[in-house]
């Protein structure tokens, strides 16, 4: 059995009266892409600091490939972190500090670090106060995938980043998962984690609401199935796991499901169905769903 890249066990951290971190219980498995969502406020980075033993638990523990997170030296040689505000030396270059990152870290494979430097656009030549948060954003995060960690933890990887290095994001992610790298990943972009991460844990109000793949956290709320029929209208409304069955015109229903469709195609093959097309629900709405009218950020 492996040992998990990172664990939290009864992770809790307070501050005063104020839980910042409840209980935390949490695996992340060697060569995954686990996403960690949550608004503002939600424990995201008291967490990260936990884990990476930054800050000290007011209870629990966490370890990183079987080391305490507390015993920083040793934990640290085994991943590469990327913070949701990276700050630079203003006077070096880029190269310099990617350079001097190279030379103080766990080393770095120079050859793919030129490779995003091109697919990230950076412009390596100018001094760091010159560079735009998306650009010190590019710097930390080719330094990162650089060192081929075999843990990568990012905290709001792509803030500053266009649409397009946020592809890139995605590809050097995916690249990493390829390699057999753990990737954590921290983010309010729910279209981001959806895109690439296997797992996904979410967090509120210090506690973790669920963690589960994108795919079965889909599935454990409603999608939304629009049909059209002639003759008579489908008889749903005593169906289990059919809701909020609706008119949508011109011989249309419209209803959400939930649970297994079998009752939902049962009611339907009894009517003169002509089209069904079955919409799942986003991340975002998901997400929503843990937090009602908090804004998803």
């Amino acid at each position: 059995m492996s040992v998990p890249a990172l664990r939290a066990v009864e992770l809790t951290k307070r501050y005063g009266r104020l839980t910042a971190l409840d209980h935390l219980n949490l695996d992340v498995e060697p060569g995954e892409v686990f996403g960690f969502l949550g608004p503002n406020g939600a424990g995201k980075s008291t967490t990260i600091r936990l884990l990476l033993g930054l800050a000290r638990p007011s209870a629990g523990h966490a370890e990183v490939f079987g080391t305490d997170a507390g015993d920083v030296t040793r934990a640290h040689a085994s991943l590469a972190y990327v913070p949701a505000d990276v700050a630079l030396w203003p006077q070096l270059t880029g190269a310099e500090i990617l350079h001097l990152q190279a030379r103080t870290g766990r080393g770095t494979d120079t050859a793919y670090r030129d490779e995003l430097i091109e697919r990230f656009a950076l412009d390596p030549s100018k001094p760091a106060r010159t560079y735009s948060t998306g650009n010190r954003q590019k710097v930390a995060l080719i330094a990162a995938f650089a060192t081929r960690a075999p843990l990568l933890v990012l905290d709001e990887p792509t803030s500053g980043l266009d649409p397009l290095m946020e592809r890139e994001f995605r590809t050097a992610v995916g690249s990493a998962r390829d390699r057999g790298q753990t990737v954590f990943l921290s983010s309010h972009q729910l279209a981001e984690v959806e895109a690439v991460c296997d797992r996904v844990g979410i967090l509120r109000a210090g506690r973790l609401a669920e963690v589960a793949t994108i795919g079965r956290l889909r599935g454990l709320h409603r999608c939304e199935v629009t049909v059209s029929y002639t003759g008579t209208a489908p008889q749903l409304s005593a169906v289990p796991g059919i809701e909020a069955v609706e008119s949508a015109g011109d011989g249309r229903l419209r209803f959400s499901l939930a649970g297994p469709p079998a009752p939902a195609l049962l009611a339907l093959a009894a009517a003169d169905v002509t089209a069904l097309a079955v919409r799942e629900p986003s991340l975002e709405e998901i997400f929503l769903d843990y937090y009602g009218t908090e804004t998803a950020r």
